[in-house]
Parts: structure tokens; C-alpha cells; sequence
């Protein structure tokens, strides 16, 4: 049994005349009849009872008549689905993420995502940088988010935000009175580094800078994440480097203050991706990004 058979079926048994179903469903009654009988001849049994106003239903029209509307609600509900998933409006986006990146831009592009896209279940995972390439090469996650990600064949990198530096100090401290922390000002301080990872990332950019500018570097203590760094500059452990975003934390105790640098000017947060992925979810969640990163641009004042 065809759905079309059935979509004829349905309009005569309501209608209980041939003209009308006809002109109901936009087609000449010859085509119709041929349709309904070849119906009848399928499942052995009549379905109407031919009459001089039209027609009826026999027992077995009106048995059929019961499951029929069920039927093709199911195969509307199907069809509106599968369409939904081909746009990216139904499915699963499976995200890494990593400690600092959670503070700012992050949870905003996944509200508005979900808010676009409510149908779509997003999937939250706190990964490594390392750990997220592994991911995305297993279809564990869709997309991450990370810094300094380093180039691989098959992972597509796009940038996110930029995000200026800052130098967190505990209150008291004597650089606490300068608008301006520089490189010089944190010779010989005690520092603390994050994340304390195999692969390069803001650690290693740090030490970089240090060497780099003829700063002495004190490495005091070297952390996971961001969360447990501030809490120890907010106790007096020591002082750090870390980006903008890092504000967001708000730690009582904890202030903050510009960096000059030469070479820590700029921090970007970037999206990474498998490069042959075309699911449309992905596309519609990286279309959102782009936009944003649009936005970002417009608003940035002219210098």
C-alpha cells in the first residue's frame, strides 16, 4: 500500500463521492477510480460499495479508514523531520571545551544556538587541547574551542575573539598602584602558570616572553586551569599572566591591570573542527560564529 493510495483512499472515504475526492485531490476521476480499485485488488477485499449519489464504505473501508489518518500524520511527521535535521534545526552538537573559554564568548554563542536551534541537543565536555583533536578525529565532538591550536591536516582552525593580556595581582601588592603592569615590573615576582600541559599553549607563551624581553622568570607554582590560578594570586600565592576573560571570574582579593608587552599583545580563542565534516549542524553553529566575529570587528573603536 502506497502513501499515495492511501492520501486517495482518505479523500473519497471522507468525501463518499468519486467527483469530489477527484476535484479534492487536483486530479481527473478516471486516474482515481483506477487507483482505488487496484487498492481494493491489493488488499483482497472492497473498500466501497459503488452507489447511484457515490459511494460507501464497507466494513473493511471503514476498518482502514481508522489507521489511515495515523498513518500519514506519521509519514508528515517523518518527512518534517528529516527536513529539519537536513537544515541543522534537529540533532546533536557535541562540544570540547576547555577552563578559561567557558567565561566569556562560549556560553553566549551556545544561548543564542540554542534559542535559533532548540531541537538541537548540545552535548558540553571538558577536554585538553589535546584530547579535543583526539575527539574530533573519533566524531566524539563536533567542534571545539581552544587556543594555540597547532596545524593539523585534517582539523580546520578559525579564530573566535581576540583578547588583550592582563597581569592578575593579589591586593596589597606595590604593582596594585600602577594603571600599567609591564614585563620589567614582573622580573624575579612570583608567578604562577597555566595550564600545565604537554602541548603549547599559554604556559609555554609565557616562558616565551619572559626569554624573550630579558625578564627574569620565578615560577612559583604551575596549575591546571585558570580557576585554581586566580584562587591562588586571590591568597597571596603569587601573581600571573592570563587574558581578559579571566575577569569574569571576579574572585574577591584578586585585581587586575593591563599588560605591556612586546610580544603578549593578543590572545585568540579559536574554533576547531574536522575539515570534511559538512553536517549542517556544524555549518549553521560556524555561520553563527563567523557572525559574531563580524560583530566583534564592527564594534572594535577605530585607533
Amino acid at each position: 500500500m502506497e502513501l499515495k493510495q492511501m492520501r486517495y483512499f482518505l479523500a473519497l472515504a471522507e468525501e463518499l463521492n468519486f467527483g469530489r475526492a477527484a476535484a479534492r485531490l487536483h486530479m481527473a476521476q478516471p486516474p482515481l477510480t483506477r487507483n482505488i480499485r487496484a487498492l481494493e485488488e491489493e488488499l483482497g477485499t472492497p473498500l466501497f460499495i459503488r452507489t447511484a449519489k457515490g459511494a460507501e464504505l464497507t466494513a473493511a473501508g471503514h476498518a482502514l479508514l481508522d489507521e489511515v489518518p495515523h498513518v500519514l500524520a506519521l509519514s508528515r511527521r517523518a518527512e518534517e523531520q528529516t527536513q529539519l535535521a537536513g537544515k541543522g534545526y534537529r540533532g546533536r552538537l557535541d562540544v570540547g571545551i576547555f577552563s578559561s573559554g567557558i567565561l566569556n564568548v562560549i556560553p553566549r554563542l551556545l544561548a543564542t544556538f540554542h534559542t535559533e536551534r532548540p531541537d538541537v541537543k548540545i552535548g558540553l565536555h571538558n577536554m585538553s587541547k589535546a584530547e579535543q583533536i583526539a575527539a574530533l578525529r573519533e566524531r566524539r565532538i563536533t567542534i571545539g574551542f581552544n587556543r594555540l591550536v597547532p596545524n593539523e591536516h585534517d582539523i580546520g582552525v578559525d579564530w573566535v575573539q581576540r583578547e588583550a593580556f592582563l597581569v592578575a595581582l593579589y591586593e596589597g601588592h606595590p604593582l596594585c598602584k600602577k594603571k600599567v603592569v609591564t614585563m620589567r615590573d614582573l622580573d624575579d615576582e612570583r608567578m604562577i602558570l597555566y595550564p600545565n600541559a604537554p602541548v603549547h599553549g599559554l604556559a609555554q607563551e609565557v616562558t616565551a616572553a619572559f626569554r624573550a624581553e630579558g625578564v627574569k622568570l620565578r615560577v612559583e607554582q604551575e596549575v591546571d586551569d585558570v580557576v585554581t590560578c586566580i584562587a591562588l594570586v586571590a591568597n597571596g600565592f603569587g601573581l600571573c599572566i592570563t587574558t581578559e576573560s579571566a575577569m569574569n571570574l571576579r574572585l574577591p582579593g584578586v585585581v587586575y591591570r593591563p599588560l605591556k608587552s612586546s610580544r603578549l599583545q593578543q590572545i585568540e580563542l579559536s574554533c576547531l573542527y574536522r575539515r570534511n565534516d559538512t553536517s549542517p549542524i556544524l555549518l549553521a553553529f560556524l555561520k553563527l560564529i563567523r557572525s559574531s566575529r563580524s560583530k566583534q570587528v564592527r564594534a572594535k573603536p577605530l585607533s
